[in-house]
């Protein structure tokens, strides 16, 4: 905040105040010689620097962006909105889309977290679409260290408290543990709507004359700056900006979901456009309303509702404060706009008009403080094609022999397991989440995927979030493929038809070559995946500069996917339903253990070249398993991934605590080989004889569930046995226990 006299145009150039902001001298350059042709002032240096950060502009991710496909038959609206439109039949889509607030959690980790969630219910509500669920991703350093615990137990708090009071529920997500994170924790949040096709909104402001409105919150000194903070590194030791981080009300979001959703379903013909104030607040909202309509605008600030005194032009513009939402209306009708917020006991003001002259003119006090050109806020920053160059420990990883563990007690070692933290149980989280508010919810926290059913219809959508950032350590390009491939494998085997991702790509610095190139093959990978597994991208976040001291977090670009169950009756989970029904694997078991749990384990870290990975054996396996669950063959279904075929068959146990009777031919060391492209599935034996003539050799029997209570798995070298509630309980006390 400022304190006294603002700096005039010629101090902000001597002293280089826009540098404090995050302007480059080359970007002021352009800002005063290209598009100005004078200097700008303190306002207009505000606006250009939030609105050319990398949160608002992607200008180091845009070339890396191009990447990804975005279209697809199935596709309504892919990139560039407030999130992504995927058809789901009979004239209804489905809106969904993830960001990332990491920065911000890491200095005030309930209000971080709580506002991230709050920003993307308004990213979803924006389009139209009432918003039916919210997923997370979360990492953090080990569960050994009291800050971690600290910031997981407010970080999930935060979540909660938020998602649970606007009446949301929360039905899915994951968490993992590893040292990269401890001073980067990341909040990744996803939110899911629906909407009827023809209620589809746009972000836009056109039309000569309109009108642009604010509602909602009243605008405060909370969150400024918060996009260029998100686009900054940290340094231990130095005072965190506090300010940059904004405070969430979700009662006063729930009136505001209502009110737009009634604005937009009730009064369609006055409403032009709609946007939610996000990261950049109100310069980011009216800018690209206006761009995207290729007008202008004159707001008129004085008019901005404000909950404290003497704000500047500046403070108003770039203020994050929660809960409000801009929107064009059709001259002449504001009056109707004012009455419908009254009734939800929430500000509407107008406070601009539509020009056409692609001029953005900010009045304040009588005064012109900023006219610049529309475009050249939301449009022409400048687009940086960073170097690229591969780390050193690639090459390293690329020499080294390959990890073969040496298992001397698999009964052991798989109660070990168990109890890491990244394959604990995460149910003392979910918990706190209220996962059945407004009773849709199928298929609960704790299976691969969660399933809402779509009211009025047979069918049902299927959410996940995943990633196994150490697998994009060792490999990005293949770690990114297999990131998509494991959130596909979760929507299949709750019998859902992949539709379409969002994703939340953070990564270090991208000013240092070898992590430019981090993010620049693992999209390589992504998009690949993408291609062949029919997802395309629609919507997504970029969070950059996940480092400490220098030090950078393991590239993590989270995957969120969405599929389509047909009909109710194809939902499948994981667990085992009867005793007597057989057990298969899908899929085949190679020796693949770097960057595995067990390596992580063993060693205390990871290491060596990434397991070979094919996205077309992939693709068939997923479709296979997809056809055995809607034939109505498949019992239960379970991707094999952390910890690799033990860890899938106990975890298929536990809800109903049977037992089992297994045998493989194998070393008992590949039973913690994490191999890609595998399921766990259990069938009546009635239907033995159909799956394996459907399976074609692709699937090979294991044994039977059995209702004993243990857990026998006979490898050709050892006998693993295991009471299976003993199993169970080392397992979901795990977390608990280190958090005390």
């Amino acid at each position: 905040m400022m304190k006294g006299k603002e700096p005039t145009p010629q101090e902000i150039k001597e002293q280089r105040i826009y540098a404090e902001w995050g302007l480059t001298d080359e970007e002021y350059r352009m800002i005063e010689q290209d598009i100005l042709k004078r200097m700008p002032n303190y306002t207009e240096t505000g606006l250009f620097s939030v609105m050319w950060s990398e949160h608002c502009s992607y200008k180091n991710s845009k070339p890396v962006l191009r990447k990804f496909p975005t279209s697809g038959p199935q596709v309504i609206q892919g990139p560039g909105e407030g999130a992504g439109i995927v058809d789901i039949g009979d004239g209804q889509a489905v809106v969904f889309k993830a960001e990332s607030h990491n920065h911000p959690s890491a200095v005030e980790p309930y209000e971080g977290a709580a506002t991230g969630v709050g920003g993307i219910i308004r990213d979803i509500f924006s389009m139209g679409a009432r918003p039916i669920a919210i997923l997370d991703s979360l990492r953090f350093g080990e569960l050994t260290n009291q800050r971690t615990n600290y910031l997981l137990e407010e970080i999930v708090a935060g979540i909660s408290g938020y998602g649970n009071c606007i009446g949301i529920p929360t039905v899915g997500g994951e968490i993992a543990f590893d040292p990269c994170y401890e001073d980067n924790p990341l909040v990744n949040a996803m939110c899911v709507g629906l909407i009827a096709h023809k209620d589809i909104q746009k972000g836009q402001a056109k039309g000569v004359g309109n009108v642009v409105m604010y509602v909602g919150a009243k605008t405060g000194r909370d969150g400024i700056h918060g996009a260029t903070f998100a686009s900054e590194e940290f340094v231990a030791g130095e005072e965190q900006q506090r300010s940059a981080v904004q405070v969430g009300d979700p009662f006063m979001e729930k009136l505001l979901l209502e009110a737009c959703l009634e604005l937009i379903l009730e009064h369609a013909d006055i409403l032009v456009g709609i946007q939610d104030m996000g990261a950049a607040g109100l310069v980011s909202s009216s800018a690209e309303m206006a761009s995207k309509a290729g007008s202008g605008l004159i707001l008129e600030l004085d008019n901005v509702p404000q909950r404290e005194t003497g704000m500047t032009p500046y403070e108003m513009m770039l203020s994050e404060s929660q809960e409000r939402m801009l929107i064009c209306v059709e001259k002449g009708h504001e009056a109707e706009v004012v009455a419908l917020f009254k009734k939800y006991e929430l500000d509407a003001v107008s406070i601009g008009i539509v020009t056409d002259d692609g001029l953005y003119r900010l009045n304040h006090n009588g005064v012109e403080v900023a006219n610049l050109p529309v475009d050249a806020l939301a449009e022409d920053a400048p687009v940086y094609n960073k170097e690229r160059k591969v780390p050193a420990r690639i090459e390293k990883f690329e020499k080294q022999a390959d990890f073969h563990p040496n298992i001397l007690n698999g009964t052991e070692t798989l109660l070990r397991l168990l109890q890491q933290p990244t394959i604990a149980s995460k149910k003392m989280i979910y918990e706190t989440y209220d996962a059945q508010v407004r009773t849709n919810t199928v298929v609960l926290p704790g299976s691969d995927a969660a399933v809402l059913r779509v009211r009025g219809t047979k069918k049902a959508l299927a959410m996940t979030t995943d990633c196994n950032a150490r697998y994009l350590y060792l490999n990005p390009e293949i770690g990114g493929q297999i990131a998509v491939a494991e959130a596909a494998r979760n929507i299949v085997a709750s019998g859902g038809q992949p539709l379409a991702i969002t994703d939340c790509l953070n990564y270090g610095s991208p000013d240092k070559p070898e992590g430019f190139w981090e993010l620049w093959t693992s999209a390589d990978g992504i998009a690949k995946a993408c291609e062949v597994l029919e997802t395309p991208v629609i919507s997504g976040n970029v969070s950059l500069y996940n480092e400490t001291n220098g030090k950078a977090i393991y590239p993590t670009p989270v995957i969120g996917m969405v599929g389509l169950i047909t009909d109710l009756s194809h939902i499948t989970t994981q667990e085992f339903k009867h005793a007597g029904d057989l057990i298969y694997l899908i899929g085949e078991t190679k020796a693949d253990f770097n960057g595995s749990e067990l390596q992580k384990m063993m060693l205390g870290f990871i290491e060596g070249k990434l397991m070979d990975f094919d996205l077309s054996i992939e693709k068939d396996i997923q479709q296979f398993v997809l056809t055995a669950i809607k034939a109505g063959v498949i019992e239960s279904a379970h991707d094999c991934s952390e910890g690799g075929l033990a860890i899938a068959l106990v975890e298929s146990a536990f809800k109903n605590e049977f037992g089992m009777d297994v045998a493989v031919d194998t070393p008992t060391a590949l039973l913690f080989s994490e191999t890609q492209s595998r399921f766990i599935v259990s069938i009546r034996p009635d239907n033995q004889a159909l799956f394996e003539e459907m399976s074609q050799r692709n699937a090979q029997f294991l044994g039977k569930v059995t209702d004993t209570g243990v857990i026998e798995i006979q490898t050709n070298d050892q006998k693993i046995s295991i009471m299976t509630q003993k199993a169970k309980e080392l397992w979901e006390e795990a977390i608990p226990c280190l958090m005390k």
